[in-house]
Order: structure tokens, then C-alpha cells, then sequence
């Protein structure tokens, strides 16, 4: 009963309240309108039939195509109205116009050794390309003298994170999609405070969607106050608008500019399982030390500058400025982002990478199973070609309907030869790619369309260097923690369920 009580004065009830009012009103509008007036019901017909035209002809993944198409025949009178204001683009023109600075701030600022990208061509050239790749279409120059160390699970992060938080002089960045107080943020507030006393500049970026029903209404603010400066991304309002669908997903800390953390671990109690939300969260990250963290950096300025409408020089903000360690080469790192702001599919074409490079195996951890069909395509084109491919989704799901969606999709690869698993001590949230003992990558992005396709996203991109054992000896360990899904057992699941599995599938880029 409190829970209810407590949700009926929150912001975000008011907000989503707001919101279906307005939908609410524009179908009953629609609705009137189509029975008063037989032009309007033939405009919005022909409305209908331009969209699903366009659709069909257009640059957007065949799913999120026929997800639209269905729903669009399914309501022709106002199906084409809503795709118009919610689904023709990522990103409202005005929006992007805007936001183009973010990229355009990080191709002006980020130096692009293109020596080190021949010198890799040279002894590996299938890794040269990839590294070339995110070089040209995200802005992501490769680096060597970086030193990467691997965390298994959150409490090893958070561990690590408390001790360089402790060691800031000059600066650090926060960049988090879920931030709740708790054990693991209060404990993290309490430092970020007290380094303020010490004169060290404090900056956080939290997605307020992610956090709405984690943090106080304007906590923002109180921040503030503190002394830590503060930037909400996209703000939740209770206005129809596609915007709702671009989320900040990345989880960023840059610590005077010589030591970044990223991976899949949210600022939350659930995270470093003080809080058995959903068993045991097994997630990962990775600390990165000298050079490459500089990206990290950029991708945090650009954003704030943009959220700020600022200008500032990022010079000041290099690994060299605060510490000139030099760290022995240990392979070749490549921290990248991905945003919605073009039709540059980033996080897709790095995974599709590693997949199409890979000769003997493909490891592939994920919260969320909900591919498009060139992944679909190229997965199972591994296994065909008897590649080891082995996949490890949740046991104990977040979201009931993504989780049916994921299960879904274990028939057909199930049937090419992919191995499944699912994780279950509880609950799977690391984004893990490890091929051929060569490559791999740690980040933010998940295996499903919003990840893909609508969030500001970020990984690190890894060839030959030491951690990847690391993270390939982890992968195991989870394997056998892991039940293997049998195509058997999958062919045994009631007709019912599957049927109902795969209607939600029809809808799974909307998700």
C-alpha cells in the first residue's frame, strides 16, 4: 500500500498520466473526426498508405519495418498519424541539428594516429579494417599505450572505483543511466562530496528516464547545491514526443584523465548485489589506464558541452596533463560510442565484425536476445560453418516481455548449431564479445533494437591484449554456473506460449 501511495505523488505518474491523456485525446479526436467527417477518414487512410510506402522503401531494419506496417494495418485511421509523430525519425530534425555538435566535437578534438592503424594493418589486417572502421564512423582513434584491467562482477568494480575515486586532484566525470541511493552511490556521494571541499571539479550526467523512479523529484538540484555539478539527459515531460525513445545508456567515469571505467554497471544496490533484486546480477567492466582514456573523456565533454551549450578546450583534459605514465603496449584498445543521430549502425556493424572475422569461436554474453535478422543471419551462419558459437542469456528475467521475445528467438538458432545458456544464479546484464582468443569487447550495448538503434551507447574494442584471457576465463566460469536451453527442450515448450512468443516478437523493435 505505501508502494502505491508513494507512486500516486511521484513525478513520473504524473508525467506518464500526462502523456496518455494526450494520446488519449489525439484517438478520440481521431476518432470523432473519422465519424463526422468521411474526408478525414480518407486522409488518414491515404496518410496510412504514403507511410507504409515509405517504409517499405526506406533505410530502417526490416524488423522495425514490418513492426510498424503490422501495427499501422492494424489502426489505418491513425496507425500513419502516430508513425509520423513517433516512428519517422530516431531523432526530430531540430534535435539533431543540435546534437550533431556531439560528433562533430569529438571528430575536431580526437587525434586519428593513422601510423598505428597502418602499423595494425600490417601484422593483422582483418583488425585493421575494424579499427579503421571505428577510425571513420564513430570518431574513435586506436590506441597502445593503455593498460586494461577486467572486473567479473559489479562488487570488484565498485571496489576498484572507490580507490581512484579516492585519488582525484583535478577532475572526474560521471556519465550513468540508473543511479539510486544506496550502499553503492551514497557511499560514491560521500567521496564526490568531499573531493569538492578538495577543490576537484565534480560533473555527473544521469538519463532521467533511467533514474526516475530511483531519485527524488529535482535531485538534480540538491547536487547542486553540494557543489557537484549536474546535467539531467532528456528530460522525462509529459509531452508526446519521439525524443522519449533516445536515452543516454552509456556509464562513463573519467578520473583526471588518465583512468575511465565502462561496462554494463549502473550506480545501484542491485548492481554489486547488496540488493537481490533478481538473484545473483552478474555483470562486468573494465578500468582502462593512460592514453585511450582520453576518448572516454571526449565522449563525456561533448555531451556536457551539448547539455551545458558550452564550448570548452579539451586540451586541458588529456591522460599526459595530469600524469605522463607511460604504460608497456599490451595490444591495441579502442573505446568507441553510438548514437541515434545518424543511420551509422555502429554498435550493430562491430558486432557483425567480430562475428564475420571470427574462425573458431564466438562467446557472446547479453541481458537481452532481441536481434535483427542480419544478426539473426550471421549467427547462425557461424555455427553452420561449425564455429563454436555460445551464447548466455538471463535465467530470472527483468522485463517478462523482452524475456519472451529472447526466448523467441532460440529456435532458429538453436537449430543452426548455437549454443544457449541461461545464467541461473539470477539475473545476466553484462554485454560481453570475445572471438578467437584475438578480440573482444566490454560496453553498454545490448543485443536488441533500443540499444542498437536509439541510445547514446559506448564499448571498448580489444585486439591481442592481456585481458581478454581474462574475460574469456570469466565467460567459462559463468558457462558452467549457466543450464544449457536444448533444442529438444525448446521443441517441448507449449504451442501456446510459442504462439504468444512469437506475436510479442512481431513487435520487438518497438520495445
Amino acid at each position: 500500500m505505501t508502494k502505491i501511495f508513494k507512486l500516486l505523488f511521484h513525478r513520473a505518474f504524473w508525467v506518464a498520466l500526462g502523456i496518455l491523456v494526450q494520446a488519449a485525446a489525439l484517438i478520440v479526436m481521431i476518432l470523432r473526426f473519422q465519424h463526422f467527417f468521411v474526408y478525414f477518414y480518407g486522409i488518414s487512410t491515404a496518410i496510412s498508405i504514403i507511410v507504409v510506402i515509405a517504409l517499405a522503401n526506406g533505410r530502417s531494419k526490416a524488423g522495425y519495418k514490418i513492426a510498424w506496417i503490422i501495427a499501422i494495418l492494424t489502426f489505418p485511421i491513425f496507425g500513419g498519424i502516430f508513425y509520423l509523430m513517433f516512428g519517422g525519425s530516431r531523432v526530430g530534425k531540430r534535435t539533431r541539428k543540435k546534437m550533431v555538435s556531439i560528433s562533430a566535437k569529438m571528430a575536431e578534438t580526437l587525434d586519428f594516429n593513422h601510423p598505428l592503424i597502418q602499423e595494425l594493418m600490417g601484422q593483422d589486417i582483418e583488425a585493421g579494417r575494424q579499427a579503421q572502421y571505428l577510425h571513420k564512423y564513430a570518431f574513435s582513434p586506436l590506441y597502445t599505450n593503455t593498460y586494461v584491467e577486467y572486473f567479473p562482477v559489479g562488487e570488484a568494480k565498485f571496489e576498484r572505483l572507490v580507490e581512484e575515486l579516492e585519488k582525484a586532484r583535478h577532475f572526474i566525470f560521471l556519465e550513468y543511466f540508473i543511479i539510486e541511493e544506496g550502499v553503492m552511490w551514497n557511499t560514491i556521494l560521500d567521496i564526490l562530496k568531499r573531493k569538492v571541499q578538495e577543490g576537484v571539479d565534480v560533473r555527473l550526467i544521469y538519463d532521467d528516464i533511467g533514474s526516475i523512479l530511483k531519485l527524488p523529484t529535482g535531485y538534480h538540484k540538491k547536487l547542486e547545491a553540494m557543489g557537484i555539478k549536474c546535467c539531467v539527459f532528456n528530460p522525462f515531460l509529459p509531452v508526446l514526443s519521439p525524443r522519449l525513445n533516445n536515452r543516454d545508456h552509456r556509464k562513463i567515469v573519467v578520473i583526471d584523465g588518465h583512468t575511465g571505467f565502462t561496462g554494463g554497471i549502473n550506480l545501484a544496490d542491485e548492481y554489486i548485489n547488496a540488493y537481490p533484486k533478481l538473484g545473483h546480477w552478474k555483470d562486468n567492466a573494465v578500468m582502462l589506464k593512460g592514453d585511450a582514456v582520453y576518448s572516454l573523456t571526449v565522449m563525456f565533454l561533448a555531451l556536457w558541452d551539448y547539455l551545458r551549450g558550452i564550448d570548452e578546450d579539451y586540451a586541458q583534459y588529456k591522460p599526459e596533463h595530469h600524469e605522463r605514465q607511460q604504460y608497456p603496449a599490451d595490444g591495441y584498445v579502442q573505446p568507441y560510442s553510438d548514437n541515434p543521430l545518424d543511420d551509422e549502425a555502429v554498435g550493430e556493424t562491430v558486432y557483425l565484425n567480430l562475428i564475420s572475422r571470427a574462425k573458431d569461436y564466438i562467446y557472446i554474453t547479453t541481458p537481452y536476445l532481441v536481434v535483427d535478422a542480419e544478426v539473426m543471419t550471421a549467427l547462425c551462419n557461424a555455427a553452420k560453418q561449425g564455429i563454436d558459437v555460445r551464447i548466455i542469456t538471463p535465467h530470472i528475467p527483468d522485463k517478462w516481455y523482452v524475456f519472451a521475445v529472447t526466448r523467441a528467438n532460440y529456435g532458429m538458432l538453436l537449430e543452426a548449431g548455437v549454443k544457449i545458456y541461461e545464467y541461473t544464479p539470477g539475473f545476466m546484464h553484462a554485454k560481453t564479445f570475445i572471438v578467437d582468443d584475438k578480440y573482444a569487447v566490454i560496453g553498454t550495448i545490448n543485443l536488441d533494437y533500443r540499444s542498437l538503434f536509439l541510445h547514446f551507447e559506448c564499448g571498448v574494442w580489444m585486439y591481442k591484449n592481456s585481458s581478454i584471457a581474462h574475460i574469456k576465463a570469466d565467460f567459462l566460469e559463468t558457462l558452467a554456473q549457466s543450464q544449457e536451453v536444448t533444442l529438444e527442450e525448446y521443441r517441448r515448450t507449449p504451442w501456446q506460449r510459442r504462439v504468444g512468443r512469437a506475436l510479442l516478437n512481431l513487435f520487438a523493435p518497438l520495445m
